[in-house]
């Protein structure tokens, strides 16, 4: 992707409601987790750097990025998000039991071996280290959307969680998010699915006015969620911890 794809990207970031709630939703999440400022933390599939902004707005000194693409490095070099790697996480270029968080938000669903990906992730966790995973739910939710982000699946929870468990990860947290719009997606990304030669991503069905009334209706949503532990969610948020031995 060029340079000038990269700027447009980062500027729907900062004000499209799915992205803006969504990290404030990650930020939330991540202060619970009482992590020192120095932390070793580690951002999988980095693009513009929006993860990588926000923990730098969080006060963390020690984060590194991961990518595959040589342009999104160069685009976060620019902006002074600090170092970004390229590499693929189903082989990750770290040493064993180096961070102490892995961010893997909307990643492992891109790759065609997610359970090497999330084992990677075990690996490269420090001993009682964490990650927090998030991945697009529901199969029946399929649509244009997963097909131009180059999505592989959707998820269930269950299945979800015996690939972390497989992985030697054990799970502690987990809930649907995006809930209280799941039906109103899954409508439109019926009626959509007859008409793609008319959208091109969902991102272009937008307003000054929907974004507001999305953004107000997503806040909710993802402060609700954790306590509710909904039945349905277009996205599904799971935390795990790695063992405290190495061994």
């Amino acid at each position: 992707m060029e340079s000038f794809n990269y700027e447009i990207e980062a500027r729907e970031r900062e004000n499209h409601w799915w992205f803006v709630v969504r990290q404030k939703f990650f930020a939330r999440e991540i202060r619970k987790l009482g992590l020192a400022r120095n932390a070793n933390i580690l951002d999988l599939g980095t693009s513009t750097g929006t993860n990588l902004q926000m923990l730098k707005d969080l006060g963390f000194t020690n984060v590194t990025g991961l990518d595959l693409s040589p342009e999104a490095i160069r685009f976060c070099a620019q902006k002074g998000l600090g170092p970004v790697i390229e590499g693929s996480i189903e082989s990750l270029p770290f040493t064993d039991n180096a961070f102490d968080l892995v961010l893997a938000t909307d990643v492992i669903e891109h790759v065609d071996h997610d359970l090497k990906a999330v084992s990677e992730i075990n690996r490269v966790l420090r001993p009682n280290g964490r990650v927090i995973l998030t991945v697009p739910a529901f199969p029946s939710l399929w649509s244009l959307q997963d097909e131009v982000s180059h999505h592989k699946r959707r998820y269930r929870m269950k299945p979800l969680k015996e690939i972390v468990r497989q992985s030697g990860l054990r799970e502690e947290k987990n809930f649907y998010f995006n809930y209280l719009l799941f039906l109103p997606i899954f409508v439109t990304r019926q009626i959509l699915s007859r008409k793609k030669h008319q959208i091109k991503n969902e991102n272009e069905i937008n307003s000054p006015m929907i974004n507001s009334v999305l953004k107000w209706v997503f806040s909710l949503d993802v402060l609700t969620a954790p306590f509710l532990k909904p039945v349905v969610g277009v996205s599904a948020y799971l935390l795990a911890r790695k063992s405290s031995s190495t061994t």
